[in-house]
């Protein structure tokens, strides 16, 4: 007799290896459009999945899981971050979620990094005035930077990617300084000549750049808010890969716009996909399309890790990267 394939519902338009691939294991309905499906298309999709296959664009809260069907007994988030999930009311429902650790590690330190370059020596600034036909030569005052050597870098949330972060930054010859909810272990320490802050506003106060690598929880909702943020010298420069609620974006927009703060890289915003349109505005900040993890190796091994949570789960197994309520903390 045939075993049985569940019906996976994948909301968003995945790599064309992943659905194929998907489609030999589970029986799939893919969203061949790519758009985002609307609530009532998500609503009739948790009616009728067993396993759903969501992205961060799926807002997955108790308007959606009331309405979810009884055959629905696993969430096998394509991505890492889970805070579109309700973590507390999926385990109360008896529903699995899973997510994708791990595998953007490496491009969101990459393209962190390009922004902890990018901001400083203000290259996208440049950059316009160069395909706006304003350069007209070099010369010794214009245009000045400042380097990221020997300047003191402030990471708030030191996980796979804060570590990534700073093994890049030591390459740059930046001085490595944190905050965790807990201290990482010495040899970590020492291997990326890391300095600890168990305060985080201490760190604030004394750091050049500070990046942000701790999850959006409700804990660390507006954990850089507006009293922090002033505590930043002004010549620091503030980036952030992680999720824009971590930020109070809209003091970060006025100490942008007085000054009290030299710049900002930003790939992600508090009310994305809308971004406030006076840091569109600014030269001293760059801003990216949420495009932190984009590489197709990332996507791929994403959707792979995705089939490998359903695989195990469908085979009666743990999946192995299963999130739980208490994994909201910081």
């Amino acid at each position: 007799m045939a075993k049985h394939k569940p019906l996976v519902v994948v909301t968003r338009k995945l790599p064309d290896v992943i659905e194929t691939r998907m489609m030999e294991l589970f029986d799939v309905r893919l969203n061949l459009s790519d758009n985002a499906l609307s609530p009532e298309r998500l609503v009739e999709a948790v009616r009728v999945a067993e396993v759903l296959v969501p992205t961060v664009t799926d807002r997955i809260g108790r308007a959606v899981l009331d309405q979810a069907g009884e055959r629905l007994k696993l969430i096998a988030n394509y991505g890492t971050g889970f805070d579109h999930i309700d973590l507390k009311l999926a385990k109360e429902r008896g529903i699995t979620v899973t997510n994708t650790p791990d595998v953007l590690t490496e491009d969101t330190a990459d393209m962190t990094m390009a922004l902890i370059l990018a901001v400083p020596r203000r290259l996208t600034e440049g950059e316009r005035i160069l395909r706006a036909g304003q350069w007209s030569g070099w010369s010794p005052t214009w245009m000045l930077g400042h380097r990221v050597s020997g300047k003191r870098l402030g990471i708030v949330g030191m996980g796979r990617i804060g570590q990534a972060v700073a093994r890049r930054a030591r390459a740059f010859q930046m001085s490595i300084h944190y905050h965790n909810r807990r201290r990482v272990h010495p040899d970590v320490e020492m291997e990326l000549e890391a300095t600890y802050h168990e305060s985080l506003d201490q760190m604030l106060a004394r750091t050049d750049v500070v990046t942000v690598h701790c999850p959006h929880t409700p804990a660390t909702f507006h954990l850089l808010s507006a009293r922090r943020l002033k505590l930043l010298r002004p010549h620091a420069y503030i980036v952030n890969t992680a999720r824009g609620e971590i930020v109070d974006e809209i003091a970060l927009v006025r100490m942008l716009r007085g000054q009290e703060i030299a710049g900002a890289g930003l790939d992600v915003y508090e009310n994305e996909p809308a971004v406030n349109p006076k840091l569109m505005t600014m030269e001293n900040v760059v801003l990216l399309p949420h495009m932190g993890s984009a590489t197709h190796e990332g996507r791929i091994d994403m959707g792979q890790r995705v089939i490998i949570n359903i695989q195990s789960f469908i085979d009666g197994h743990m999946p192995p990267n299963r999130v739980l309520p208490e994994d909201l903390g910081f």
